[in-house]
């Protein structure tokens, strides 16, 4: 196989890592509550979702090492606590959402049984698979993920080609930063980090001939690929979910809406495909997330026998508890998390990409913490009274969108670069 023919086919495992067919049921409802606006929205969503993972990429084919040499600069305990909190989140919030998505679009709709009954069976499924791998799951990612994209790119190609003529206003007051706020819920960030890795592992499996910067550009032009695929596909979305925001309810559900455009562009049939077919994603996502965290605790308990199906077992006990709550729950209740999380991720990320004279393991220590100091009042926001809030956050600038933690984290950047730069000077 040449380099450019590799290149695509990590493009497209990427890709496939990063598509999640629980993020789906985001980008249309964004698209809705945007109107008119929704251009705006998806500069913002494509920043988040789409720029800051792609950079996440970026950092791997500079660094070649594994998730754990993202914080290390700022210190090895650091390191594997923030390694341990993006597994811990993955397996809490998104995995027990596939199986939630699953309920609401492929089971509900058709069987109507409890939320309860489908989480049970949908991670006893995947603890068998996780504890059994085999060729399945790659068939299943190898054919479905195209098969769900094409439907995909159907239901964006009539919507966009063919818009409903009436268009709600927008209910947002700042739409870019409620896109960016909004792409958080993707976890795509947090998937940069750790997928970024599993490529690598991937192509030194296959390439151990090449060069470090063969392997560089080979990860950079991956990166590449699956994020453009990501971009028209929720790009896209955003659109026909603006489009067509006339034709439902106000209050609609995300799933409800993904399933009613489906319905709009496609018909019954199209819906019905596209529900079972999602359902199926979202099981192999669920699976792969953790099989990933089983490995991790493996490889770092190595002497503890049983460490991979403990891990996966506790996995699953989670992944039912959180599974069998409505998917807009599970999305509100994951927003103090990423608030938690998120700030930390893109810092990281960005210090990893930019030249090493300034990100030094000073500048790492001091931006990381001033970014995590600066974002609790963005984390309590969702915890405790706003109120309560009011007077610190009146004082930090854009707090009160959230993002309180960029400009300090900034400022930070600057004047540690300055300072040693002064200090190297004398």
């Amino acid at each position: 196989m040449n380099k450019t023919k590799e290149t695509f086919v990590f493009g497209f495992a990427l890709f496939a890592g990063f598509f999640g067919a629980g993020n789906l049921i985001l980008p249309p409802l964004l698209g809705f509550e945007s109107g008119a606006d929704w251009w705006l929205v998806t500069i913002g969503f494509i920043i988040s979702a789409t720029i800051i993972p792609l950079l996440a990429i970026f950092a791997h084919a500079r660094l070649q090492g594994t998730m754990f040499d993202f914080g290390k600069k700022v210190s090895p305990i650091f390191s594997l606590i923030f390694c341990f909190c993006l597994f811990a989140i993955t397996v809490a919030l998104p995995c027990p959402r596939t199986a939630a998505v699953t309920h609401e679009m492929a089971v509900a709709p058709f069987f109507g049984t409890s939320s309860l009954l489908t989480s049970v069976v949908y991670f006893v499924l995947v603890f068998v698979f996780v504890m059994n791998r085999n060729k399945v799951l790659s068939i299943l990612g190898k054919y479905l993920t195209p098969i769900i994209v094409l439907i995909v790119l159907t239901i964006i190609a009539i919507g966009v080609l063919s818009p409903a003529i009436d268009m709600n206003p927008s209910s947002f007051e700042l739409p870019m930063i409620s896109g960016l706020l909004e792409g958080y819920q993707t976890y795509d960030a947090m998937a940069g980090i750790i997928m970024g890795g599993v490529v690598l592992v991937s192509i030194n499996n296959s390439k151990n001939e090449m060069s470090f910067t063969e392997k560089k550009i080979m990860v950079a032009k991956s990166g590449l690929i699956a994020m453009f695929g990501l971009l028209i596909i929720y790009s896209g979305l955003i659109a026909v979910g603006a489009f067509y925001n006339g034709q439902f309810y106000e209050n609609i559900s995300r799933t409800d809406l993904l399933s009613g455009l489906a319905v709009k562009t496609l018909g019954n049939i199209g819906s019905t495909f596209l529900s079972i077919l999602i359902a199926v994603a979202c099981f192999t996502t669920a699976v792969a997330i953790i099989v990933s965290f089983a490995d991790f605790f493996k490889a770092h308990f190595k002497t503890f026998k049983n460490a991979y199906l403990l891990t996966a077992v506790f996995c699953c006990i989670v992944g039912v508890g959180v599974g069998q709550m409505n998917v807009e729950y599970i999305i509100d209740i994951a927003l103090p998390a990423l608030m938690f999380i998120y700030p930390l991720c893109i810092v990281l990320i960005l210090l990893n990409v930019i030249p090493e004279k300034f990100a030094s393991e000073l500048v790492f220590k001091w931006v990381v913490l001033i970014a995590f100091v600066f974002s609790i009042p963005d984390f309590l926001g969702f915890v405790i009274s706003t109120e309560d809030l009011e007077p610190i956050k009146s004082i930090i600038p854009l707090a009160n969108q959230n993002l309180g933690w960029i400009l300090p984290a900034v400022t930070t950047f600057i004047l540690v670069n300055l300072f040693e730069k002064l200090k190297a000077s004398h």
